[in-house]
């Protein structure tokens, strides 16, 4: 018993000799490296997950360049002048000094019926004589002018033809910035030109701007002769008709704006359905807030539409509106500037009904609005507002027709002793019946054109004067 506990006491002593000799030895020894890793705060927390770049990598501008493609056509103006050289006839007889000669100018336009109506700019084709319209698959078509509304530069085309490619009208409102759009015309007599970019910017007011103050911005490319051309979404939707660039140069330096879609499509169902734009006002006066407005008023709203004056006998007062209320939305649309409030009564015609939202001592109401006629309008280029007669004032100043005059900022006129309630009956031999006649006379007017205004005095006498 004693010789088999020495015999397992040796092989216990030799296995922990044996083990110990090959972690000495043999056994190299293993190194243990720390780490510390910091926790960052939950407000620097970052989420890893794997990014959808689909959306970018894999937008496709195809299908919209081959809806719009051929439905957007060149448009050619021609227009023919005579001049008249007195010295020619003078020595060498009457006739012997006239000439006759053409100007031509060139833009865009959208096919948006396959009967052959086309809408355009009305610069494009502005105080033309003859207008052409060739299509993408370079058909020439002599076009009709249906009507133009020169306030938002549009005009209304119309070619006999049929089964004609068009373009459907999108919802510009619901644009977003950051959208992607394609801008479809002929830059430089470069047919079927697509270019793409994003909505930069939604309601823009340029100034010097013959009265849109809403313009969409994009940085799409456009250059002289994209004008009257296409801006439609990924889906070959139409957004917006190209207009203008802003640049030094004449020519795209980044950006440039377009007609939002739901203005020119209720402009072209105007001029199909009234032969004319039907004009609709909220009936208030004001301006949009900012940090400065908004410090003199002592008010603590920055955005929204301030009401200075509501109009007597509009939809707004009829509806409870007040001077120093605020107007923060429209139906569903925000209201933060100016040009929102005009761009989206644009859309709208007289009769039409529209949900107001606004403050008023930092408390929200709504007001259900009917909106009216158009009774009175800022012509700055001659420096007078205008207001509407109707039936009853001008049996009472014994005339047919006319504007009166209600506020004047020309100096000249001024000087000339014109006062508020003078009345405008005639420009240029045309009788003045509304201040849409007035707008419509001077935005068509040719450069070289002198405007001759007769007004009746506060006294009932007629006088004249000239406008160069």
């Amino acid at each position: 018993m004693k010789k088999i506990i020495s015999i397992v006491l040796f092989a216990a002593l030799g296995g922990a000799l044996t083990l110990g000799a090959y972690k000495l030895f043999i056994e190299k020894p293993q190194i243990v490296i720390e780490k510390t890793i910091e926790t960052k705060p939950d407000s620097m927390q970052t989420d890893y997950r794997e990014l959808n770049t689909s959306a970018v990598e894999n937008t496709d501008f195809t299908v919209a360049a081959e809806k719009t493609l051929n439905a957007v056509v060149h448009v050619k103006n021609t227009m023919y002048k005579t001049v008249r050289d007195p010295f020619a006839e003078f020595f060498y007889g009457e006739g012997s000094g006239t000439k006759k000669y053409s100007q031509i100018g060139t833009g865009s336009g959208v096919v948006i019926s396959a009967d052959g109506y086309i809408i355009t700019n009305n610069h494009v084709i502005k105080n033309a004589t003859d207008i052409e319209v060739t299509l993408n698959n370079k058909k020439v078509y002599k076009a009709e002018l249906i009507g133009t509304d020169p306030i938002n530069d549009i005009a209304l085309l119309k070619v006999n033809a049929k089964d004609l490619h068009y373009i459907v009208f999108g919802d510009s409102q619901n644009l977003k910035v950051g959208e992607w759009v394609l801008a479809v015309g002929n830059p430089y007599n470069l047919t079927s030109t697509v270019t793409a970019g994003i909505i930069s910017a939604k309601g823009r007011d340029l100034d010097g701007n013959s009265g849109v103050d809403s313009f969409l911005q994009t940085d799409a490319a456009v250059n002289p002769g994209n004008s009257g051309g296409a801006l439609v979404n990924t889906r070959g939707q139409l957004v917006g008709i190209n207009t203008a660039i802003s640049s030094m140069t004449g020519s795209f330096v980044g950006y440039s704006f377009a007609v939002p879609s739901n203005i020119a499509k209720k402009v072209v169902e105007d001029l199909m359905e009234y032969g004319n734009v039907q004009k609709a006002v909220l009936g208030v006066r004001g301006g949009e807030l900012n940090s400065k407005v908004a410090e003199n008023l002592n008010i603590e709203n920055t955005e929204g539409f301030y009401i200075s004056e509501v109009i007597e006998g509009s939809g707004s007062q009829k509806a409870g509106l007040r001077k120093d209320d605020i107007i923060i939305k429209l139906d569903e649309l925000k209201i933060a500037t100016y040009a929102d409030l005009t761009g989206f009564i644009r859309t709208k015609r007289p009769n039409d009904k529209i949900k107001v939202t606004f403050l008023r001592n930092g408390k929200e109401k709504v007001a259900l609005v009917t909106l009216i006629k158009n009774e009175i309008s800022i012509i700055s280029s001659i420096g007078l507002e205008l207001k509407n007669l109707n039936a009853k004032e001008l049996k009472k100043l014994k005339i047919s027709n006319g504007v009166e005059i209600t506020a004047i900022s020309n100096a000249e006129l001024q000087a000339y002793n014109v006062k508020k309630g003078y009345v405008i009956t005639a420009i240029n031999d045309i009788k003045i019946y509304s201040v849409d006649d007035i707008n419509d006379i001077i935005s068509n007017k040719k450069s070289d054109e002198v405007l001759r205004i007769e007004m009746l005095n506060l006294n009932g006498e007629l006088e004249r004067y000239i406008f160069r």
